[in-house]
């Protein structure tokens, strides 16, 4: 039941946004629900109200399912309404969205960067979206803060070298993930046709800016100095160039890697301990509504603390309701469309609509579903910290439990416990008609 909007703080944060106007969730009580106004949709000459004759009253039309019970909760399409009537809570909010990023990859254009400036709710983790022109570099550096991350296009070659003086050297295309522990230096380079990374860093607060980059070592230490570290005279920093390199054009790397793979007497990084999982290789987990794939530290342990779950959800399906134990949700909706709605104790709840480039923070242990109310798969990016991927299914839970107690509690009839799985589902199937209600056909 939404009692109320859960209006504390904004759990969807919008890059590239284009303000638009949606339909909300409404009080399951008439009694109970707000004034509701109608906001006229903007007009050729101007905002809303500017001329209301350019579209008579008339003329609004209501979208399919519009006039449904609102306790239903029915997904509404305005796209397809030439002249949509949109009614809006008097307490809701206008929700900006993404524009669909092109996927090209711009030439050494860091994207977008979401830490608490941009969602404060997300205290625990941070994102920034990276793109490298064909080539380039992302200079040599290291953070004060845990680096995590999955190729969304692309391809790179990663250097590092740990404490022990041990290497590490890998070639990365997408759908695979990195991690490099807080101060271990790195360099990333994007092959001849680029790459497009997602960031999250164990940190709410980390911002670019903050790194510490292998320019600013020089640029900031004396050169008699620098020269006494490398045995070298100082004539040899004659063509470092003045500030920092950040990302810059590079020569293009060799396509043999083991020609980059420059050891010393400590070796190279144990398998045990590298710094990257090819999670592009690695067979998904297919369930009716679609698949998940599943990485953590039981998988790849070097990633301490970082579990993570990568999802597409079929058109109509939905990412079943759950709540997580132990961590924040952070998401980053990687193609496709959906909602979501958040329910908080006591009595607290709100719905999003998203698409392709929103991030998204679910506070431990607020329950939740995401569906894809789109016609291709949604395909989106859960982050956790815990040392391995947990959740806990509402249906899951309700079919493990006496069938006496969840009669008590819920009223369900014989048939409907019947139903209740005691495997956990993660993803349900659905159709695209978003209005559809009797799903017990396809639980036969």
């Amino acid at each position: 039941m939404f009692n109320r909007l859960l209006a504390a703080q904004v759990l969807f944060a919008v890059t590239l946004a284009t303000p638009i106007a949606v339909e909300r969730r409404q009080s399951a009580s008439a009694s109970d629900a707000p004034a509701v106004t109608v906001v006229p949709t903007a007009t050729a000459v101007g905002p809303p109200g500017a001329d209301a004759s350019v579209v008579p009253p008339g003329q609004y039309e209501l979208a399919a399912g519009q006039d449904a019970d609102k306790d239903l909760g029915l997904f509404l399409d305005l796209s397809t309404v030439e002249h949509p009537l949109i009614l809006a809570l008097a307490t809701s909010l206008s929700i900006g969205r993404t524009a669909t990023p092109s996927r090209l990859l711009v030439p050494m254009l860091v994207l977008c960067r979401t830490n608490i400036d941009a969602l404060p709710i997300a205290t625990a983790m941070a994102g920034v979206d990276m793109r490298l022109s064909p080539n380039a570099y992302r200079e040599m550096h290291w953070h004060k803060a845990n680096e995590w991350s999955i190729i969304l296009n692309g391809s790179v070659r990663l250097n590092s070298m740990n404490e022990a003086g041990e290497t590490f050297v890998d070639h990365l295309q997408a759908g695979d993930v990195w991690f490099f522990p807080a101060g271990i230096p790195h360099s990333i380079q994007a092959s001849e046709a680029g790459v497009e990374f997602r960031l999250v860093f164990d940190s709410g607060d980390f911002s670019e800016d903050g790194t510490n980059l292998l320019s600013e070592t020089f640029e900031r230490n004396p050169k008699a100095v620098l020269a006494k570290d490398l045995r070298v005279d100082t004539s040899a920093f004659d063509k470092i160039l003045d500030g920092e390199l950040y990302i810059f054009d590079g020569t293009p790397f060799p396509k043999n890697i083991s020609t980059d793979n420059i050891t010393g007497p400590a070796g190279v990084l144990p398998q045990t301990s590298t710094y990257s999982y090819h999670l592009s290789q690695q067979a998904a987990y297919e369930v009716p509504g679609g698949s998940v794939k599943i990485i953590d530290p039981l998988s790849f342990p070097i990633a301490s603390n970082f579990a993570a779950a990568l999802f597409t959800v079929k058109p109509g399906a939905m990412r079943e309701l759950h709540w997580h134990t132990t961590s924040d949700e952070w998401n980053y909706i990687i193609s496709g469309q959906g909602r979501l709605t958040v329910y908080s104790a006591p009595a607290s709840s709100r719905t999003f609509d998203f698409q392709a480039g929103d991030v998204g923070y679910v506070p431990v242990p607020a329950s939740h579903y995401l569906e894809n109310t789109g016609t291709e798969d949604l395909v989106y990016l859960e982050v956790l910290q815990a040392p391995a991927y947990n959740d806990i299914s509402v249906a899951q839970w309700l079919g493990l439990t006496p069938k006496r107690v969840v009669k008590d509690h819920l009223g369900f009839s014989d048939d409907t416990l019947a139903r209740l799985p005691k495997i956990k589902p993660y993803i349900l199937p659905g159709s695209t008609n978003l209005t559809q209600t009797n799903f017990t056909s396809e639980s036969e």
